[in-house]
C-alpha cells in the first residue's frame, strides 16, 4: 500500500539484563523503580532463566529439590540474580589467565646443539631442516637441533579490561535447542528471533499465509562474524594451536549467517534476505533496509536484528590495543582505588576511560499497518524513518565526524513532520550512542545540544543503555530500541546510574541526563530518537513512535475498521501473554526447524504470471507493470 507505516508487532532477544520480550530486561534495568509485585515477578523470571530454579506447578524448585513460593524465590535468590546480570567481571573465561603461547629461543649458540626425545607420531610432517632425527625403541625418536630454534610454549596472559556485558549467569543458549557445532552468536540469533516471533501472539503460519512468500524479508548480520571456536575464531587459530580446521568453521563464520539461520531454521522463508553491516550502527542499517522495503510495498513483514558474541580474548585485546576499552588500571585511577568496580565500568557522559564490550541478540518484527490491522496484531511502536550518513574526510577511521549531525537533524525534522512540534519538543527523548569514551561524551553531547538549539528544544532527556549492558557492537542500537519500547510501556527513562555526576566537558545547557530513573508518566513520552555512531563514519539515527501515538494515527486511517481491529487485538494479547508466562518460567520454546521436510523443487510451478512454491498458501506474482513506461513511449514516438 502507498505510504505504509512500518509498525513493530513483536520484539525479542537477550542481553546482560535478560530477555527482551515482555520487557523482562527493561524491568531489570529499572528494577528499583518498579512496584514490589513487578520487582518480584522480574526477579523470579530471571531466576528461572538463569537456571537457579524451575517452575513446578504453582511453586518453584531448585537443583536440590527444595520447593519455594515465588516470594521465597525472591527472598532467597534476589541477590544472586542482581549479581549475575548487567555488566560484571567476565565469566565466560578467566580474564586473568587467558591461554596463549610464548615464543622462546632455547639456544643462541649454534655450537651447542639441543638434544631431546619425543614420540615419533608427534613429529611434524615437515620437520625443521636443522633437526637430526634418530629412531629409538618404543616408538620414540631422538632429535638433535643443530642451530638456534624458536619454539612456542604454552603460557597465559591477562586482559587489560576484565569487565563485560554478558548474558545472565547460568543462562547458556546452547542448552535450549540442539545447538551442535553452532557458534555462540548463531545460537543467539536463533534464540533472539524465536523470542521475537513468539512475542507477536499470532502463529507464524497465520502471518505467512496472509502474504505472498516474497513479501517476507529477513534483515540480519553481525559485524565481527562468528569469532568463537566453532566459527572464524577456530578457523584462524586451529593450526597455530596444533589442531586442524573443521568443515563447518568457514561457512558458519560468515557474517551473513544470522540472516541465513533465521530464514532456514526459524521461518522456513523463501522471501527476501539481506545482511548489511555498518560497524556499531549495524542494527539501524538493517532497520533502515526493512523500513525502506515496507514503506515501498515490496515487503509486508520483516524480521530484523543482529546477534553478536564478541566477548572473546582476541576481540577484547584488539579493542584494548586501540585504547578503546575501559581498562582495569584506568578504572582504578578514576576512582582512586586498587580494585576496579567492574559493575560501573561503563560510564556514559561521566568521567570515563573507554567502552565495555558485551554480547547480545535483539530482533523486532515489522508489518505494514494494513496487515497489522487485518491480523489484529498488537502494536508496540512504529519506525517511520531511519537516516544514515557518512562523515566525509576523516583524520582517523575511528574519529567522530559530521555525518551524525546530518542523520540526527533529519530524524528530528522528520518526526516533527509526522507528529508535530509539540510531540517532539515536549514528549520526546534521546537514546544516545553513549559509548563511555571521553571523545564520545563531548562530541555526542554537543551534537545533541546543537540540534536541541536548532529546533528550540529544552530539557531534552538523554539516556544511555550501555551503562547497563555494555556495547554489543552490531546489536547496540537494538539494545537502545528495545529499551525505548520499555519506556513507552512504563513511562520511565532509565537513569545513567553508573556515574555520580556529569563530566564537566559534557554539553548540557538544553539537555537533561538523568542519573536515576526518570518518571515521565505526567508528560508521556511519544517519540524516541535512537542514535548510533560506528567506526569508519557509520552514523545512523532512527525515529520511533510510541504505541499510543501510532494508535491515534491508525484510528484516523482505519476509522470504520478500527473497532474490529481492537477486538481482534485482545486475542493476540492473550496469546502473547501466555508465551510470556512460559518464557518467564524458563521455557523458551526455541524454533529450530532443522530436519523438517525440505521443499520439493519438483513441485515448483512457474508461469508467465508467477510462481507456486509448495507449502505456501499464496503464490508469488510477477509485477508486470513497466515503471519506465513514459520513457518507453518517448522512444516509440521518436
Amino acid at each position: 500500500m502507498p505510504n505504509a507505516l512500518p509498525v513493530i508487532v513483536g520484539f525479542g532477544g537477550y542481553n546482560a539484563a535478560g530477555r527482551s520480550s515482555s520487557h523482562q530486561a527493561f524491568r531489570r534495568m529499572i528494577l528499583e523503580s518498579l512496584p514490589p509485585s513487578e520487582q518480584l515477578d522480574t526477579v523470579v523470571s530471571l531466576a528461572c532463566l538463569m537456571g537457579q530454579v524451575r517452575k513446578a506447578g504453582e511453586r518453584y524448585c531448585d537443583a536440590a529439590g527444595a520447593h519455594f513460593s515465588a516470594t521465597e524465590v525472591d527472598q532467597r535468590f534476589r541477590q544472586s540474580v542482581l549479581d549475575g546480570t548487567l555488566i560484571r567481571k567476565i565469566e565466560l573465561f578467566d580474564p586473568a589467565k587467558v591461554p596463549g603461547h610464548k615464543k622462546i629461543s632455547l639456544s643462541d649458540d649454534a655450537s651447542q646443539p639441543i638434544l631431546f626425545t619425543m614420540l615419533k607420531r608427534d613429529l611434524p610432517t615437515a620437520p625443521p631442516q636443522n633437526w637430526t632425527i634418530r629412531d629409538l625403541e618404543n616408538g620414540s625418536v631422538e632429535v638433535t637441533a643443530s642451530a638456534s630454534n624458536h619454539y612456542l610454549v604454552e603460557s597465559h596472559y591477562e586482559l587489560a579490561a576484565k569487565a563485560a556485558g554478558q548474558l545472565p549467569t547460568g543462562f547458556d543458549p546452547a542448552n535450549h535447542y540442539n545447538s551442535r557445532f553452532h557458534p555462540r552468536s548463531l545460537q543467539l540469533a536463533l534464540l533472539g528471533a524465536s523470542d521475537a516471533v513468539h512475542s507477536i501472539g499470532i502463529p507464524w503460519e497465520k502471518v505467512s499465509d496472509s502474504v505472498s512468500p516474497d513479501e517476507v524479508g529477513v534483515y540480519s548480520s553481525n559485524v565481527l562474524s562468528q569469532m568463537t571456536e566453532e566459527g572464524f575464531g577456530g578457523l584462524l587459530q586451529a593450526r597455530l594451536k596444533g589442531g586442524r580446521t573443521t568443515a563447518k568453521q568457514l561457512p558458519l563464520g560468515l557474517n551473513s549467517m544470522p540472516a541465513d539461520f533465521i530464514n532456514a531454521y526459524v521461518l522456513g522463508s523463501v522471501g527476501h534476505t539481506e545482511a548489511i553491516t555498518g560497524a556499531c550502527a549495524s542494527f539501524l542499517y538493517v532497520l533502515q533496509a526493512a523500513v525502506r522495503d515496507i514503506r515501498s510495498g515490496r515487503r509486508r513483514v520483516a524480521i530484523l536484528g543482529n546477534a553478536e558474541a564478541a566477548v572473546t580474548p582476541e576481540v577484547s585485546e584488539g579493542f584494548s590495543n586501540m585504547s578503546a576499552l575501559g581498562s582495569d588500571e584506568n578504572l582504578c585511577k578514576l576512582d582512586g582505588v586498587d580494585t576496579p568496580d567492574w559493575r560501573r565500568a561503563s560510564r556514559p557522559f561521566g568521567e570515563n576511560c573507554g567502552f565495555t564490550l558485551s554480547e547480545a541478540t535483539q530482533y523486532i518484527v515489522l508489518m505494514d499497518d494494513a496487515l497489522a490491522v487485518e491480523l489484529g496484531a498488537d502494536i508496540h511502536g512504529a519506525v517511520p524513518e531511519v537516516f544514515i550518513n557518512a562523515d566525509g574526510v576523516k583524520k582517523s577511521i575511528s574519529a567522530p565526524g559530521v555525518g551524525n549531525y546530518v542523520s540526527f537533524s533529519k530524524a528530528v525534522a522528520s518526526a516533527i513532520a509526522v507528529v508535530g512540534e509539540e510531540s517532539v519538543k515536549h514528549h520526546s527523548f534521546v537514546h544516545a550512542h553513549g559509548s563511555s569514551t571521553p571523545a564520545n561524551r563531548t562530541t555526542e553531547s554537543c551534537l545533541i545540544e546543537n540540534i536541541a538549539e536548532a529546533f528550540d528544544i529544552h530539557n531534552w532527556p538523554v539516556t544511555a543503555t550501555k551503562s547497563f549492558v555494555g556495547h554489543s557492537l552490531s546489536t547496540a542500537s537494538g539494545d537502545q530500541l528495545i529499551s525505548a519500547l520499555g519506556t513507552f510501556k512504563y513511562q520511565t527513562i532509565p537513569g545513567i546510574k553508573t556515574i555520580s555526576q556529569i563530566a564537566e566537558d559534557v554539553c548540557q545547557e538544553r539537555l537533561h541526563f538523568p542519573l536515576q530513573d526518570l518518571d515521565v508518566s505526567d508528560t508521556k513520552m511519544h517519540v524516541a530518537f535512537i542514535n548510533s555512531k560506528g567506526f569508519g563514519g557509520n552514523n545512523a539515527t532512527a525515529v520511533v513512535l510510541s504505541p499510543e501515538k501510532v494508535e491515534q494515527m491508525l484510528a484516523v486511517r482505519y476509522s470504520t475498521q478500527f473497532p474490529v481491529y481492537l477486538d481482534r487485538r485482545e486475542a493476540t494479547r492473550s496469546a502473547a501473554k501466555q508465551y510470556a508466562v512460559e518464557a518467564d518460567a524458563g521455557e523458551l520454546n526455541v524454533i529450530y526447524r532443522f530436519g523438517e521436510p525440505l521443499i520439493d523443487e519438483a513441485g515448483v510451478v512457474i508461469s508467465a504470471q508467477g510462481i507456486h512454491v509448495p507449502g505456501f498458501a499464496r503464490d508469488i506474482t510477477f509485477d508486470l507493470e513497466n515503471p519506465w513506461q513514459d520513457m518507453q513511449q518517448t522512444v516509440a514516438d521518436a
